[in-house]
């Protein structure tokens, strides 16, 4: 039987998705994890994988076509198979379509026919929902929590679940009513792209016959805890006897879930919550829960380490940490980078911040000053501010500045979209909340797309000077150091100074030695003199 596959949901606001290019046209064989299409949604371009295999026998709309989230998108069945009644019953009239193909019957040779559920009654099933990519890097997801149980009836817009990708914990909306049937996991597990998520529908259903088409049976095992290995002691004489191991079951991946007395009863008591079983709903921390806590069960080794012996701790990589890997490889060993330094006399900017914190409703941080003067730099300079494409280098005209983050599981990157219009009051407050954000992981999608320009500023923990890995597809990144003084010469004299390093990295297929160090002298000017940032 035929597959229909639906406009899926890929952010967390979709409502329609654009098709902006097919990688496979009527009549092609497609397998399980074929690239099917690129969909243009709100927030960013996305690549739409197959999770069935078969031939695709009906598009929903062509290139450049625009289709509703739950629209027909695709069909997928066998070769010859005829679906038009399938388009029939799936065609939204009221959305906004190009007309689809005519050619809904294929005469191919014949291709494997994916095992879909032959005996169900299709008009009976509201929804099987299917784990959505809410980033264009996500590959699975992990269920934070689920707001639903099983039973309880749903509404459209109402929250299902909390799903934790590689970059933020985000909501998970139904655009169905109906009754939530089945749950494909249960919270602290993870679900690849594509696979079972729930299933919403009308009580009768046969959910074992649609649970077994279509979920994928190679769901991923969940993280383990860190392992503690210990190798022989290195020593002639024999290593003392180790005190046994207590290993502990991490019973919390991702997001935990706890009271606000609770985890100042933890913190107190220096308790890990990963390892504390809740008992609240959806398996929220309660105090009860860390009073009945027992410290046997925690992740605490007690071993012997006598000199010469060996140990080491195998942690296994979070989805984030892989990404950063992954993307940050890729610019290093893919864009040419040189780097440009330079010293830059803050003296102006530390007077300037001290009387503009007089009157300023936010504190400016030497920070803001410095996102300030980078925007208006690269206004100036737009070589700086533009991007390698491969076929073309885009030019860009506004200027979105990343605000490097870091994060205990690795590295955020936020977008300050048109800095270089704001105030250094408004800069302020975005950053900040920004950096909350990150923290908290409630950073969406639309918060970390769309960068022309990355800064990094490592000067509050105390570094003098680094160079970083350019964020690609930016052309640049400004790596900048802490303020410190230094001996300068001044009208002659050599007196202390207030001195600040700043190293930019350029990729050389868009920005050139002189390009970048024109940048850089337009940046020390405003800095030097920042009463031009307001004129």
């Amino acid at each position: 039987m035929a597959e229909v596959i639906l406009m899926p949901r890929l952010s967390d606001t979709m409502t329609e998705g654009v098709i902006a290019a097919w990688h496979k046209k009527v009549g092609d064989t497609v397998k399980k994890g074929d690239l099917l299409a690129e969909i243009e949604t709100d927030k960013a371009t996305m690549e739409l994988e197959s999770y069935q295999q078969g031939v695709l026998l009906h598009v929903g709309t062509p290139r450049g076509g625009k289709l509703q989230v739950n629209d027909l998108l695709a069909i997928i069945g066998a070769a010859g198979e005829d679906v038009s009644a399938l388009v029939a019953q799936n065609t939204n009239t009221g959305s906004e379509t190009k007309p689809a193909p005519e050619n809904t019957k294929v005469e191919t040779p014949a291709a494997p026919v994916v095992a879909s559920a032959d005996n169900i009654d299709f008009s009976k099933m509201d929804e099987v929902v299917l784990m959505p990519r809410l980033s264009d890097t996500m590959t699975e997801g992990v269920i934070a929590g689920w707001q639903k149980k099983v039973g309880d009836a749903v509404k459209k817009g109402e929250i299902l679940a909390d799903i934790e990708t590689d970059k933020a914990t985000m909501e998970l909306e139904s655009y169905k009513d109906g009754i939530l049937l089945y749950q494909g996991a249960q919270a602290g597990e993870k679900i690849l792209v594509n696979q079972l998520l729930c299933i919403i529908g009308q009580p009768g259903l046969d959910i074992d016959a649609i649970v077994k088409s279509v979920k994928n049976a190679s769901d991923s095992p969940a993280a383990s805890a860190p392992v503690v290995q210990e190798s022989k002691a290195i020593a002639a004489t024999p290593a003392p006897t180790a005190t046994p191991v207590v290993a502990a079951t991490v019973v919390n991946e991702g997001r935990i879930f706890a009271s606000p007395l609770a985890k100042k009863i933890a913190k107190e008591k220096g308790v890990d919550l990963k390892f504390v079983k809740g008992s609240g709903e959806h398996g929220r921390i309660t105090k009860t829960d860390l009073d009945n806590y027992t410290p046997a069960s925690a992740n605490t080794y007690t071993v012997a380490a006598p000199i010469g012996q060996v140990s080491f701790e195998d942690t296994p990589v979070s989805q984030m940490r892989k990404v950063i890997a992954k993307r940050l490889s890729e610019s290093l060993f893919t864009a040419p980078h040189f780097y440009l330094t330079m010293k830059i006399n803050m003296d102006a900017v530390v007077e300037a911040r001290a009387m503009v914190n007089e009157t300023s409703p936010v504190k400016i941080s030497f920070n803001d000053f410095i996102v300030k003067a980078v925007a208006l730099s690269l206004k100036q300079h737009p070589k700086v501010n533009s991007s390698w494409l491969g076929d073309v280098i885009r030019t860009n005209h506004h200027v979105n500045i990343g605000i490097a983050v870091a994060v205990e599981e690795g590295l955020l990157v936020p977008v300050l979209r048109f800095a270089d219009g704001l105030s250094l009051s408004q800069i302020s407050v975005s950053v900040k909340e920004f950096a909350k954000k990150a923290k908290d992981k409630k950073l969406q999608p639309a918060d970390w797309e769309g960068s022309t320009f990355t800064i990094s500023n490592l000067g509050m923990f105390g570094i003098d000077q680094f160079t970083a890995i350019i964020n690609t597809p930016d052309a640049c990144i400004l790596a900048v150091g802490g303020i410190a003084q230094e001996p300068i010469v001044k009208n002659g004299q050599i007196v202390p100074g207030n001195v600040m390093n700043v190293s930019l990295s350029c990729d050389h297929r868009v920005v050139d030695g002189a390009t970048g160090a024109a940048f850089l002298q337009t940046l020390k000017s405003y800095l030097e003199a920042p009463i031009k940032m307001f004129i």
